[in-house]
């Protein structure tokens, strides 16, 4: 069974269904603890030894958030650029996180159809992720196929059900071991075609 850490950021998560959702399904999945990055750093002063020993025991590492300008909320750029020191998460000895499998939840406004290169944003979330995705792999972090929630602008309340049980269902099967990561990304992306 492995430990899921989530590091959690929304900057006004009082005005987000869907991401309250999401967090509070993985709040109620066992192996799974939380980590709302602006409850704990409101001003963005994160304190890095915490963080780097908050990081020792989970096998997987998951960044959930929604899609912020086509990146990641200011609080979790700040976590990468404090956190994942050189010499500890990579470069010369730097090998603290090094086997660990990390990924992503990400919502976003739009609907899937606008993540597509004749869509409206001209570019796949998969593209928009390429920077985190890097990140981790220079970390020699395993990338986990990503769960999205796309959308969230027009979503009903039982739409909303549906993808918060979506993910904690995706969030049991990593707390369950291993997994290929095709397999994986395969049931996502049935579940998430089910659910559009």
């Amino acid at each position: 069974m492995a430990e899921v850490l989530v590091l959690f950021a929304h900057p006004a998560i009082r005005r987000s269904r869907v991401q309250r959702a999401l967090r509070d399904a993985a709040a109620a999945t066992p192996g799974v603890v939380v980590h709302d990055l602006y409850e704990a750093y409101p001003d963005y002063d994160v304190d890095v030894d915490a963080e780097q020993a908050r990081l020792a025991a989970p096998e997987v590492v998951l960044f959930q958030h929604p899609l912020y300008w086509y990146s990641v909320p200011p609080i979790v750029k700040q976590w990468f650029d404090l956190v994942l020191e050189h010499g500890w998460a990579y470069g010369s000895g730097g090998d603290a996180l090094a086997g660990k499998r990390a990924g992503v939840a990400i919502s976003a406004g739009g609907r899937a159809a606008a993540y597509a290169p004749d869509g409206l944003n001209r570019h796949t979330l998969q593209e928009f992720l390429r920077p985190i995705e890097a990140t981790l792999r220079l970390c020699r972090m395993t990338w986990l196929p990503p769960f999205f929630v796309t959308g969230t602008h027009a979503m009903r309340d039982e739409q909303i059900a549906d993808a918060a049980g979506r993910y904690r269902r995706w969030l049991e099967r990593l707390v369950a071991g291993p997994l290929d990561a095709a397999e994986l990304a395969a049931d996502e992306a049935d579940a998430a075609l089910a659910g559009s």
